[in-house]
């Protein structure tokens, strides 16, 4: 018996016989073509494509009514990336220029695409490579002719592989679980375990190479744990916990139309984040009070062309108008030099964490950023919108935003289209030097939302995703806490509303810290709102506040998980 640790998505329990899926890229053929092969493969890999995209369509169609919307979508950019030059075409350009077998040559220009992506500074944005990796190895299965994922198992089981596509995915109807060697709690394999509510671990590193067929298998989808060859001592132990985590989450649903107030009166929002606006209806059926985060990204990425105004402001409307009142904050383009867009490529920096991203790309853009504004602004007129400034630290970087939004604001008057004068604008602090200056911020916009995935990254000069330091990634360091604490505080004595929107607002574990405080706007994913709720409701913010006041003067990291501990289990 033997556990490997990874990130939990969710999802529960899950006992059950191991099925691992192998990578078709670990031992490719590699071959120069002779004279005269050269149409015939080509004709060979144009097949395979169009192979892909049909079992790309044909699952898309046979899609259940009660599938999560995310699954559509995920199909959708499957099905983009077999149209972009930057892999076919260049594949098809290196089959020419070096004589390469397809399977060879589309792996090589999938790689190389796939790098770009992991390079990058942003955790979502790099987890897209993967899909270019997952696109490749579907049509490298038709050109080897193996037999489809979804034929690995017809039983139930739990499938673990070193990557899997959401396709693969949707297609493996016996999957209990998943445990993915790669990928963290923004892969697609994350957003659609976490929204089919199947129970996951990412982040495994080795398991696909320590697990064999027919292990027994207890995977936590919420521990983020998968244990191998279970005794029966431990067996047992697991029923009894997935048997009451089961019974738990059936009682959490009657929450969904519950008040979000403590025990002591203090209401709480609770908001969910979003990627695309198909995912407003999941945020809807859990109950949330509106948008916190709408990431922008979606539109931009895998593409070698910019979305117009229209595009943009068709997306934005129709996740205004399905949220029917409530507010739904806009985030803009949280692109930058570590990942440009195709249609504005430049070089990239040395160290591309401290570089041209976010708001310094947009005010660098002027063009692309008021493009966006005029988008964020037509679809205000559509209902409550609010629009959000991702990574400011510095003053002059509110002027120079909000000098453009009022540029954008004339444009539009000059066409005569509507738009709301009062548009809210806010600004992310994930930053330390944000939290530093949340004072003089408060004073120059209208809300503020706590970004704490780069906040504690930025703080610790940690990135998660590098498995040699993601030990040291620490949400509840003392100094974390303390910039989460002083821009509550600013906040709160200023009376601008402020928000958490980062994985701490959605970690059942941190809702009693927030609170305590005095944070009462939470933003997380759909699929975590009824669980903090719980912890909402629960809670006692008189009693919070001076116990959580105690642990922010702590510099002991030991001390501070130790009260944090207490808060948990006391409330």
């Amino acid at each position: 018996m033997f556990s490997i640790h990874g990130t939990g998505i969710g999802g529960g329990i899950v006992i059950g016989r191991a099925r691992v899926l192998e990578s078709l890229q670990r031992d490719l053929p590699r071959y120069r073509l002779r004279d005269g092969q050269l149409e015939a493969e080509l004709a060979r890999l144009e097949t395979a494509i169009e192979v892909v995209k049909t079992e790309l369509f044909a699952l898309g169609e046979d899609l259940p009514v009660d599938c999560p919307d995310e699954a559509r979508a995920l199909l959708d950019v499957h099905a983009m990336l077999l149209e972009d030059p930057a892999l076919v075409q260049a594949a098809r350009e290196t089959m020419r220029e070096h004589r390469w077998n397809a399977e060879w040559a589309f792996s090589a220009q999938a790689g190389h695409l796939a790098a770009q992506f992991a390079d990058l500074e942003d955790a979502y944005l790099r987890e897209r490579g993967r899909d270019v990796q997952q696109v490749a190895e579907r049509v490298i299965r038709v050109l080897l002719g193996s037999t489809d994922v979804s034929m690995a198992a017809a039983e139930p089981a739990i499938f673990v592989a070193e990557d899997i596509a959401p396709a693969d995915m949707l297609s493996l109807r016996s999957a209990l679980g998943f445990g993915i060697d790669l990928g963290g709690a923004t892969s697609h394999t994350a957003i659609l375990a976490r929204s089919m509510n199947v129970p996951a671990v990412v982040g495994l590193g080795r398991a696909s190479d320590l697990v064999v067929d027919d292990d027994w298998l207890i995977l936590d989808g919420e521990a983020g744990l998968v244990i191998v060859a279970p005794d029966d001592i431990v067996l047992e132990q697991y029923r009894r916990r997935r048997a009451e985590g089961e019974r738990a989450r059936e009682d959490l649903k009657r929450l969904v139309h519950v008040p979000t107030v403590t025990r002591d009166g203090v209401a709480v929002q609770l908001q969910a984040n979003i990627e695309r606006p198909e995912e407003a209806a999941a945020a809807l059926a859990a109950g949330a009070d509106g948008i916190g985060l709408f990431r922008s990204e979606f539109l931009f990425l895998n593409r070698r062309d910019l979305p117009g105004e229209d595009e943009q402001f068709e997306a934005y409307r129709a996740a205004v108008v399905a949220m029917d009142g409530r507010p739904v904050t806009i985030r803009t383009l949280d692109v930058g030099a570590d990942k440009a867009l195709p249609a504005l490529s430049g070089t990239a920096p040395q160290n591309p964490a401290l570089g041209q991203r976010a708001i310094r790309y947009c005010l660098a853009e002027p063009e692309v950023f008021l493009v966006q504004l005029r988008a964020i602004l037509r679809a205000s007129a559509c209902g409550s919108a609010r629009l959000l400034i991702p990574m400011l630290a510095h003053s002059h970087e509110i002027d120079q935003t909000l000098r453009l939004v009022d540029l954008a604001k004339g444009q539009l008057r000059g066409r005569g289209q509507a738009f709301d004068e009062r548009l809210p604008v806010g600004g992310m602090v994930e930053v330390p030097a944000a939290a530093l200056s949340a004072g003089l911020f408060v004073r120059k916009l209208d809300f503020l939302s706590i970004g704490t995935n780069d906040l504690i990254q930025y703080t610790l000069a940690i990135d998660r995703a590098d498995h040699d330091v993601a030990s040291l990634y620490e949400p509840f360091h003392p100094a974390v806490l303390r910039l989460i604490g002083m821009t509550i505080r600013a906040a709160r004595r200023a009376g601008t509303p402020v928000a958490v929107c980062g994985e701490m607002a959605g970690d059942w574990a941190a809702t009693r810290l927030l609170l305590g405080m005095g944070l009462t706007q939470f933003s997380m994913h759909p699929a975590s709102l009824l669980r903090v709720k719980q912890e909402i409701l629960d809670a006692d913010v008189s009693r919070l506040s001076p116990r959580v006041a105690r642990l922010l003067y702590s510099d002991d990291p030991v001390r501070v998980r130790a009260l944090l501990a207490r808060l948990v289990d006391e409330g």
